[in-house]
């Protein structure tokens, strides 16, 4: 805790004050924050730092897993969060992100860590079908280690299912208004990797190749009509 209150003395004493415009600014104008990202609360993955965002450039909700319960199931933080960002702050991405390492992918293959976690346990109901996934799609003879690189990346497109159901989603992208993304943070190397829809795998961010899971368009539908 100590650390803590001197990074908020640094900040008060060094930091705001030279940044002080654009926080009153921020105020004046309100937020107009260009995504949404949906990410683990693991401790080390942060969405701004990865990025290199700024304050006001990012709407973030963080829960254990990265997950997105689907719409008819749960009204809580993340729905809420997903409809206020797309309907009231009009973002037009969407983001999941997974990362590497994470523990809550490690519960969903060992139930026996959650036994004194219930409401964990409860929680992780919604990654089931990635654990379904990767029991019964992938070899057989996958160590651990691959297992749990594996499980953490299809419960990063299990999520991005879940987030179509959210009707302020649907709704955009029917629109074509909205775009989803599906992003996997490699801690130990810092390599960011996104879920391509088109070939269903994931690819390497690389410059200005940003793949993307979703990108519907009203006129597509239309000409499609």
């Amino acid at each position: 805790m100590n650390n803590i209150i001197q990074g908020i003395a640094s900040f008060q004493g060094s930091v705001f004050p030279g940044q002080r415009q654009m926080y009153q600014q921020l105020v004046r104008d309100g937020q107009h924050p260009s995504a949404l990202i949906i990410a683990c609360a693991d401790s080390r993955v942060s969405p701004e730092h990865i990025t290199q965002a700024g304050p006001g450039d990012l709407f973030v909700c963080r829960n254990a897993g990265n997950i997105v319960p689907p719409a008819s199931d749960v009204v809580g933080g993340v729905s809420s969060a997903i409809e206020y960002a797309v309907v009231a702050l009009g973002v037009r991405d969407i983001v999941v992100c997974g990362h590497s390492d994470c523990g809550a992918m490690k519960g969903l293959m060992n139930r026996d860590l959650l036994k004194r976690m219930p409401s964990v346990a409860a929680w992780l109901r919604h990654a089931e079908a990635a654990e379904r996934i990767v029991c019964e799609a992938y070899p057989e003879g996958m160590d651990a280690q691959a297992r749990h690189h594996a499980l953490a990346l299809e419960n990063v497109v299990v999520q991005l299912a879940n987030l179509r159901t959210h009707p302020s989603v649907a709704a955009a992208l029917a629109k074509g208004s909205l775009r989803l993304h599906g992003w996997f943070f490699e801690i130990e190397t810092g390599a960011l990797l996104a879920y391509d829809g088109a070939s269903g795998r994931f690819r390497p961010i690389a410059g200005a190749d940003m793949p993307v899971a979703q990108d519907s368009s009203a006129s597509s539908r239309l000409q499609a009509a």
